[in-house]
């Protein structure tokens, strides 16, 4: 991965390491997104417990997640952790990681294309773009948020927009809600009908669960515009029904990121 830091990283930090040297109290490792710089896990701070074998759980070689613990940056020493690093961070790091692979992985096959270095259009584009890395440009590049034409020349731009859209969709957000229909109306059931129709739109879905009850959902690309859209299109239902005689009420569940980048 070209992706890289500078300097020493933030206590806490979640980083990708490789493990270069195992001891019988210690684990060496380079940290991959800092210049390989070199760190130090205890083994104290391998897993809980008692370890009996060390290399039940590291080789050399091997890409590990680690928390760093303690920074000395006049001795260059960086103390890390692999047990503090919980499972949640951990899954993030790694879809970080594989994302930020994929955004290299097209500058790789757009700069084949073109017959040129690789690290020239990336370094280009991570110099000039103002982005911190690479997959967060191409995510915006995605939803039309910011064009290449800034920084690359326009053949180099088009053609590596057109790649970027063909891999990587737009993140979405949804907003799922339940809302409550009543009404004793004769024509209860065209009512019913004619609100559900207030409440529909393109990424609106409406589903009939009984009771009177129906799911709604909507869809966007932030977590805002879909609350938004929710709270629109239930208002515009029970508005309705409630100008008729009839009566309704709208509950919120969860907001959920829909879908991942691909």
């Amino acid at each position: 991965m070209l992706y890289t830091k500078k300097g020493f990283p933030e206590d806490s930090e979640i980083v990708l390491c490789t493990v270069t040297k195992i001891q019988h109290g210690s684990v060496f490792v380079t940290l991959d997104e800092y210049g390989h710089k070199t760190g130090i896990i205890n083994i104290s701070e391998i897993s809980p417990g008692r370890i009996r074998n060390i290399r039940d759980f590291v080789n050399e070689g091997k890409k590990s997640i680690c928390k760093v613990m303690r920074i000395d940056q006049q001795r260059g020493h960086i103390d890390l952790s692999l047990r503090r690093v919980t499972e949640s961070q951990r899954r993030a790091k790694n879809d970080w990681i594989k994302q930020e692979q994929k955004a290299e992985k097209i500058v790789e096959l757009i700069a084949k294309d073109l017959k040129v270095q690789m690290k020239e259009i990336y370094d280009k584009i991570i110099n000039t773009s103002g982005y911190p890395n690479l997959f967060s440009c191409f995510e915006d590049v995605s939803m039309d948020k910011y064009s290449l034409e800034k920084i690359l020349d326009k053949k180099a731009a088009e053609n590596l927009t057109e790649m970027i859209k063909l891999k990587i969709r737009p993140p979405e957000f949804s907003v799922e809600g339940l809302i409550n229909l009543v009404t004793y109306s004769p024509e209860g059931v065209d009512l019913i009908k004619e609100a559900l129709k207030k409440a529909q739109g393109e990424d609106i879905v409406l589903q009939y669960i009984g009771g009177g009850r129906y799911t709604i959902k909507a869809t966007a690309d932030n977590y805002k515009k879909a609350e938004d859209m929710i709270k629109k299109s239930a208002d515009a239902a029970i508005n309705f029904l409630k100008s008729k005689g009839g009566e309704g009420d709208f509950v919120r569940k969860g907001a959920t990121k829909a879908a991942e980048s691909s």
